[in-house]
């Protein structure tokens, strides 16, 4: 068994162990952090691939911001988990048909590849026999997709704005912080000169 081998099979166990922990953990806490588990060896998997791009995305976006946003949300939330457990299953047959669907499109894709093998090697897009897989997605996300590529980022960013403007609406009652009022006021409107006769104050 080659050193490669030896560390798939870790990964692929570890990966797969950790994905059913999610799902059989009664503390949310447990599942997000099996879950941040299972992220970390589908990494490893991507880099034993050659497909070190990915296994940087899914460390630094999903380990690094997702997941432990995740887990910040369920520790400081005081959410009863049980209560929303109530009712599941009725819900089960909707999800047993989408399971269904999604395992025979996964029979499909396989198939796919034992009926037509040379649909691999077919490239949609040509790429440079040299260099790394992430210099090569660069140069194609700037050059033949670069249009499509801003427009993804301009719909974050208006999905960005929305996020604040929906969470920062002034509601009455509330106090609020007035910054500019607070850099422009007087001495005057500061402070109070009260003059105590003795043994009155407080």
């Amino acid at each position: 068994m080659t050193l490669p081998l030896f560390f798939f099979y870790v990964f692929s166990i570890i990966a797969v162990a950790s994905a059913l922990m999610v799902i059989a953990s009664r503390n949310p806490v447990h599942s997000v952090l099996y879950l941040i588990l299972a992220f970390v060896n589908a990494a490893g998997l991507f880099m034993l691939a050659g497909a070190e791009f990915l296994a940087l995305i899914l460390i630094v976006v999903y380990v690094g911001a997702v997941m432990v946003l995740f887990l910040f949300v369920t520790m400081m939330l005081d959410v009863d988990f049980a209560s929303l457990r109530q009712g599941m299953l009725q819900y089960a047959p909707i999800g047993m048909v989408v399971g269904a669907i999604l395992l025979l499109e996964l029979f499909l894709v396989a198939g796919s590849f034992v009926i037509s093998p040379e649909i691999t090697a077919t490239a949609v897009v040509p790429m440079h026999a040299g260099g790394d897989n992430t210099r090569q997605l660069g140069e194609l996300l700037y050059t033949r997709y670069v249009f499509l590529f801003e427009g993804a980022g301009a719909v974050l960013l208006v999905a960005m704005i929305g996020a604040i403007v929906l969470t920062l609406r002034h509601k009455s009652g509330v106090k609020r912080q007035d910054v500019f009022k607070q850099t422009n006021r007087t001495r005057a409107e500061a402070t109070e000169l009260v003059k105590v006769k003795s043994g009155q104050g407080l």
